[in-house]
């Protein structure tokens, strides 16, 4: 009787599929699928197929979709030799905020970290690169293969070591600091609940409160009675787009942070009570979103002198004076109008309006509706605010203030 066929691995046969693009045939394979075209996927496989096995044309195309996704995260000289799972690179740090991360844990004298639930190893790659020696944890063997193979490629394999293992059962008592990065997507996408991370948040708080030093990655819309008492929560925002937030243990517990990238500036809240309200002044200043997140729209309007706010549940600051802040961009405003689509129009008929910036908080209007119906004409430029003021709908007119 002949012997039954082995049951089907999907776990192995993906990563034997991962591992032949590491050999010499798989990385020129690789290389010469840098610059191609996904929409022409089909006849780059069946060209391919002509010269390569099936199996690692699927998988050097699967990882070249990749490696394209990534460079909006690593920069294109990392992600062309680094390699990745698709939930790595769904999840993975931006190489900025894992830059700045890795300077912060730096500047705290951090010399040996274990990073937990590491995935493809680009916060460790961060760490790393600021000489910090990293145990790189991940249960997944797939995942661990990826982070390994880019410790090599990148030249950092005697500062990464890899371990493939449940971040439970690992022994981090003998480093200076500990790093989660919990998985927050699961099979029907983004997970709200941090109970619902994995590993969850409260074992994750509790693996931190272990270490001298520890930083755990959670999702920017945390609410802030979930964040524990002796945590910093930090903020982070890049180019404007707010990527995630952290809590640090053994910083400044209780602190509240908005980091602000490229550029560093970073905001600690003085525990400051909301602004009153005031009349729309000369100015309208919008906060970044990562002040917004850290609830320190106080502090930025302090810095303003005469700053307050247009709406009590508004996060817009309003001045008469012109003050230069990294924490808020800032608006000149030229019209103060009850909202009301027909005067608008002729309005920016009448200015000759052909460049709109159309901002909204607090509104329903949605701006590619309203420039739809706005049939903008015109050499001309400005910026129209939809929101609230003092509770009632309202249109702002202006221009953007440029940064000295």
């Amino acid at each position: 009787m002949p012997a039954p066929n082995p049951a089907p691995n999907p776990a192995a046969d993906a990563t034997a599929a991962f591992t032949a693009l590491l050999t010499a045939e798989g990385r020129a394979l690789l290389d010469g699928l840098r610059d191609y075209d996904p929409s022409q996927e089909l006849a780059t496989a069946t060209r391919l197929r002509r010269e390569h096995p099936a199996e690692l044309v699927s998988a050097a195309l699967g990882q070249a979709r990749l490696r394209q996704r990534a460079v909006a995260k690593f920069g294109a000289e990392d992600a062309y030799r680094m390699f990745f799972t698709p939930h790595g690179v769904e999840q993975a740090t931006r190489a900025s905020v894992a830059l700045h991360r890795a300077q912060r844990f730096q500047a705290l004298g951090v010399r040996r970290l274990a990073d937990l639930c590491c995935g493809n190893g680009g916060d460790a790659i961060a760490l790393a690169r600021a000489g910090i020696s990293v145990l790189a944890v991940d249960r997944d063997p797939l995942t661990c293969e990826v982070a390994r193979a880019n410790a090599e490629a990148l030249g950092l394999s005697d500062l990464i070591e890899v371990r493939c293992a449940d971040v439970a059962e690992v022994d981090t008592s003998t480093y200076d600091a500990v790093f989660v990065d919990p998985a927050r997507r699961g099979g029907r996408g983004r997970i709200f609940d941090p109970e619902a991370y994995s590993p969850p948040l409260s074992w994750a708080i509790e693996a931190a409160r272990t270490a001298p030093r520890a930083a755990l990655k959670i999702a920017p819309g945390v609410p802030h009675e979930a964040i524990p008492d002796d945590a910093e929560a930090e903020w982070i925002s890049d180019g404007g787009d707010v990527k995630e937030a952290v809590l640090w243990f053994g910083t400044e517990p209780g602190a509240r942070r908005a980091t602000l990238l490229p550029g560093g500036a970073s905001l600690v809240g003085q525990g400051l009570p909301d602004p009153a309200v005031r009349p729309v002044g000369r100015y309208l200043y919008e906060p970044d979103g990562a002040v917004i997140r850290a609830h320190l729209v106080a502090d930025v309007a302090a810095q303003l002198g005469d700053g307050g706010l247009i709406d009590e549940t508004i996060a817009y600051v309003t001045s008469d004076e012109l003050r230069e802040t990294a924490y808020a961009a800032a608006y000149e405003i030229t019209d103060v109008l009850p909202f009301n689509l027909k005067r608008l129009k002729a309005i920016v008929r009448e200015r000759r309006i052909g460049v709109a910036v159309i901002k909204k908080r607090g509104s329903a209007v949605e701006p590619e509706d309203l420039r739809k119906k706005l049939k903008l004409d015109g050499p001309n430029s400005c910026v129209v605010v939809l929101t609230r003021v003092a509770g009632a709908p309202t249109m702002l007119l202006g221009q953007a203030v440029a940064k000295g």
